[in-house]
């Protein structure tokens, strides 16, 4: 079996779709996936589907939607096959189970490929960190299960899965600039500090590759601009590890200069 959720969510077996047509066992398949190999107990997932006002037939309608699963589960598996639906979509202690070879899922492929480059950044091997990262990013197909009715339960992966993107993107990108390769990420920051207008961190890194690539007073606009929109929108100043990023742009200290520095005597001027 092959379950995708970094994007539209797709679910192969021996070669079929087991994804259904309607909504709510979507959300079933999409939520046992995510928690493949755990059972999910059977209020968990009715508060997914229904949330805190379950209606009289909430247990009945949940089973004909697992039977549904099972039933798709089936036709792909074929009658020759050594296992039956019930081998893989499993009832046990109140509650279901999908059972699925452990790199299954690739939510979990891509977990283990940003740990691994996250040790190679703690390492300082920063071209195996971007490296990793890299591929860990090029898994993401769309935004996480775009094409799911995310209830109560779902909407709390999909953020954590989104949140886990942008911090594997800051990593990535913090790795490029110890490498000296500054001028090459303006554009892709250039668009990031768009898209997020109020993102410190990504902030924080353009002002650092403007600066090394001689564009000193750009920098400085980076950070006047968040610091407007920082105030305005939410009352706030930027952080005090920004605040350090700007006098040291301000001020053209050396540390910047130098691809590679890790952590100045008094900022880290790419942390993630």
């Amino acid at each position: 079996m092959e379950i995708k959720v970094l994007g539209p969510l797709d679910a192969q077996l021996a070669g079929s779709s087991i994804v259904p047509t309607a909504g709510k066992p979507r959300q079933i398949l999409a939520l046992l996936a995510l928690h493949r190999n755990r059972i999910m107990p059977v209020p968990t997932l009715m508060e997914e589907i229904w949330g805190t006002e379950l209606p009289r037939s909430a247990l009945t309608t949940l089973q004909t939607y697992i039977l549904q699963l099972r039933r798709r589960i089936g036709a792909a598996l074929g009658p020759d096959s050594p296992h039956t639906a019930k081998d893989i979509l499993v009832t046990s202690h109140g509650g279901y189970l999908l059972r699925t070879p452990p790199d299954a899922l690739d939510a979990h492929v891509y977990e283990q490929l940003v740990e691994q480059g996250r040790t190679a950044f703690d390492a300082g091997d920063n071209e195996r960190a971007s490296c990793l990262l890299r591929q860990a990013l090029e898994m993401w197909r769309g935004p996480a299960l775009v094409d799911v009715r995310a209830g109560t339960i779902l909407e709390v992966e999909t953020v954590r899965l989104e949140e886990s993107r942008l911090g594997t993107l800051e990593l990535r990108i913090h790795a490029d600039l110890a490498r000296g390769r500054h001028a090459a990420l303006l554009t892709e920051l250039t668009a990031l500090v768009a898209r997020h207008p109020l993102h410190e961190g990504l902030h924080s890194q353009a002002m650092v590759a403007l600066y090394r690539c001689g564009r000193q007073a750009q920098a400085l606009d980076v950070y006047h601009a968040l610091r407007g929109r920082l105030v305005e929108e939410l009352g706030l100043e930027p952080s005090t590890q920004l605040q350090r990023v700007h006098h040291a742009v301000l001020t053209a200290d050396p540390a910047l200069d130098v691809p590679g520095v890790r952590q100045a005597p008094a900022f880290q001027p790419f942390a993630a």
